[in-house]
């Protein structure tokens, strides 16, 4: 019986590639019967608690070209902004304030000189308005073995990366094969984050044009062999100014996407027990409640949005983005510590974990076992 073979992969230790399609694909109520077991599971091995991580997109001005996005350097049609450093600042003291514990910086990719100063001054003076109490995650995308290690210092040690798809033949798909986007240098810019000290993150979508259930199967073989410490993936959406959208009549049905969205965040939980998964915002761009469903089923990181309202909107890597309105106190009513996020994160059966960094046990027990 295909539920006796769910309810014994879920007590596995090591997956099979074969094993990983089998979950990754699973419909109807064998796959609602794995994902209400994954979560049980998951409360069994890691808790109930749920990390929050305020989320500032303080610039969509960025030097890549992909071809999914809509913050990419050729669409003319993107509003540019650049938020400057008190806004940003104010964003973490109210983060700070509101009990979040942890900030997410994130923006278009750069890596000049004056972008690289840029961001170390702001992550001192984020660090001096908090007490040095919020912990810092930067996503910057592709920089040097000694910016790396210039952000660290100066206080950030969380760092996301994503790699979009360990397919090396699907990455070239979903990017230009030119010397600013090169597979083997974004692989050696995750394995240097690691080498500085960083708790190191990546991530991929689902559901790309191209894209099957094996190269999702081995995206989660991908994240264990690079000992990654956290996650982000989430289900691909087009964006209509970009290249990718030509094919949006060959793309899986939306909910397709987003039921193999769970179905892998349930299964890298069990594949990888202690690390970080976020519940992504473009699963609740397609179901209302499923940065909360992917809480239930292994996510333990959700971000509210606290980007100053006037440009939230133009940060914009997909169509049908949530929470583009809301300016910070807004969003706090949508997403409220006190009230509101904790009547959410108690529907998914968790908890939140209020002035915790909540770190990745999985760094942890990396280094420990490094030692």
């Amino acid at each position: 019986m295909v539920q006796d073979r769910i309810s014994r992969l879920i007590q596995q230790k090591e997956f099979s590639l074969e094993e990983l399609c089998f979950l990754i694909a699973l419909e109807g109520a064998d796959r609602d019967f794995f994902l209400r077991e994954t979560g049980k599971h998951y409360i069994q091995t890691l808790g109930k608690k749920v990390y929050f991580r305020g989320l500032v997109e303080f610039s969509n001005y960025c030097t890549k070209d992909c071809y999914y996005c809509g913050i990419r350097k050729s669409n003319s049609q993107a509003e540019r902004y650049d938020i400057d450093d008190e806004q940003i600042v104010e964003a973490a003291r109210f983060a700070h304030q509101h009990n979040y514990g942890s900030l997410v910086l994130q923006s278009g990719e750069r890596h000049d000189t004056q972008f690289a100063k840029r961001i170390t001054q702001l992550l001192r003076k984020i660090k001096e308005a908090t007490n040095g109490e919020l912990g810092i995650t930067i996503s910057l995308g592709e920089q040097s073995e000694d910016t790396y290690r210039e952000w660290f210092n100066a206080g950030a040690h969380r760092y996301l990366l994503r790699i979009e798809s360990s397919n090396k033949e699907l990455y070239y798909k979903i990017h230009p094969e030119d010397e600013n986007h090169n597979f083997e240098l974004r692989l050696n810019c995750i394995q240097t984050l690691q080498k500085v000290g960083y708790q190191t993150g990546t991530g991929v979508m689902i559901g790309l044009p191209f894209q099957s259930i094996e190269d999702l199967a081995r995206d989660l073989l991908f994240f264990k062999e690079l000992n990654i410490d956290m996650v982000g993936m989430g289900p691909f959406i087009e964006h209509s100014n970009t290249p990718l959208y030509q094919y949006k009549n060959q793309l899986w049905p939306l909910q397709r996407r987003f039921d193999v969205a769970l179905n892998m965040i349930a299964t890298l939980r069990l594949l990888m027990p202690d690390i970080n998964i976020a519940a992504a915002t473009a699963l609740q761009a397609i179901d209302p409640m499923g940065r909360e469903k992917a809480l239930r089923y292994g996510a333990n990181i959700i971000m509210p949005n606290i980007t100053p309202t006037l440009h939230r909107k133009d940060y914009t890597l997909y169509e049908n983005k949530p929470c583009t309105d809301e300016g910070a106190d807004d969003c706090s009513n949508c997403m409220n510590v006190r009230v509101c996020m904790n009547v959410r994160v108690e529907m998914a059966g968790r908890e939140i974990g209020l002035n915790e960094w909540g770190d990745s046990n999985h760094f942890f027990n990396r280094q420990h076992t490094k030692q």
